[in-house]
């Protein structure tokens, strides 16, 4: 039976489960057999389709998150965490761990309260400018906090950038493109943007998208590829591929997306964490529009990491016009160049997560 090294643990949304995921590839990598890596996350999120695909041990617990309305959602939410919390508990009573990592998430605290209290030290992943509430609130007994951003106020605070895919991580945009482009049906001589808001899509984003592309429907030299997610794709706008004018694919879910950074010319995303360290290591130019619906208005500031330094283009969301949309593609179509300084400095800010430093650190508090 092989010994299990490290459980990683997070989940509920891709935001949480694709970095945790990008933490067990980063291990096997350097070395740790995948058997020795044992996923934990939740019954109910995207976990359960994403993690069985990888061939990881995994264990989905019983839990649900807290909402921040009032809702009867809430009335389940403590006697699960409890029953979570001991679950956990004997699952890392079976396995001995040598060390558990914490990558955020209602999904992550069972496990990493449960090492805590067995005396397995965990490290807490952050990778939002601003912690979320589960990395605060176990951040102080954590053996380390691996962080994605300087002047981070947790304790134990160290700069490891955040954890990317190896498929991000080695991804060259140039080398890959001709080949992407074929992936996605998309002629070289499109100009492509992508538009990909997370797991589940976003509204408001999406008929902005679907406005501006009846905008600039006689554009034969422009493609969009719009995930709308799954739950938007029965009202989503038609797919559009006549020949003339503007090329137009519509789908609910991608899971292709280094194949995506390499095909598209500009994306449009939401801030998400994970997805702000995937453009910057990819080196992939975005025009980002953060969802004000999240904690503390988070995704501003994550934004910012990449728009202060001229590595994209940040819209809030009541700016986030059709006229906006298609001033900024028109801008991009006619200046390359412009483009591709936004690509470089991305490529550039997203050195600190293309290091390797936070496997280092998981590997140095298992020692």
């Amino acid at each position: 039976m092989t010994v299990t090294f490290a459980v990683v643990t997070g989940g509920g949304t891709s935001g949480h489960v694709l970095p945790a995921l990008a933490v067990a590839d980063a291990l096997v990598t350097n070395g740790h057999a995948p058997d020795s890596i044992h996923y934990v996350g939740t019954q109910r999120g995207v976990e359960n389709k994403l993690v069985p695909l990888t061939g990881y041990p995994y264990t989905m617990l019983d839990v649900v998150g807290l909402q921040r309305s009032l809702s009867t959602r809430n009335l389940a939410f403590v006697p699960k965490l409890f029953g979570a919390v001991r679950a956990a508990r004997r699952l890392l009573r079976e396995l001995q761990p040598s060390v558990v990592v914490n990558v955020g998430g209602y999904g992550s605290f069972p496990a990493t309260w449960a090492a805590r209290r067995l005396k397995i030290p965990y490290v807490v992943v952050s990778y939002d400018r601003r912690p979320g509430m589960v990395s605060k609130l176990l951040a102080k007994r954590a053996a380390a906090c691996a962080v994605a951003f300087e002047g981070s106020q947790l304790p134990h605070a160290e700069l490891t950038g955040a954890p990317v895919r190896a498929e991000m991580v080695y991804l060259d945009r140039a080398a890959a493109r001709q080949a992407a482009r074929a992936a996605f049906g998309v002629p070289d001589d499109r100009f492509l943007v992508a538009v990909v808001c997370g797991s589940l899509g976003a509204a408001v984003v999406n008929d902005v998208v679907a406005n501006a592309v009846g905008r600039l429907g006689d554009r034969g030299d422009l493609a969009v590829y719009h995930v709308v997610g799954d739950r938007f794709l029965g009202s989503a706008a038609p797919s559009r591929d006549s020949g003339h004018g503007i090329l137009y694919r519509v789908i609910g879910y991608e899971d292709r997306m280094a194949t995506l950074y390499a095909a598209a010319d500009l994306l449009v995303t939401r801030g998400g964490a994970g997805t702000i360290a995937e453009l910057a290591t990819v080196g992939a130019p975005a025009i980002i529009v953060p969802w004000p619906g999240a904690a503390e208005n988070h995704q501003v500031d994550n934004a910012k990491v990449l728009s202060s330094h001229g590595a994209a283009v940040l819209i809030e969301q009541p700016e986030f016009t059709i006229d906006r949309l298609v001033r900024e593609i028109e801008r991009f179509l006619a200046e390359p160049a412009e483009l591709a300084q936004m690509a470089a400095a991305a490529y550039e800010a997203g050195a600190v997560h293309r290091s390797g430093r936070l496997v280092a650190l998981v590997e140095r508090v298992a020692r």
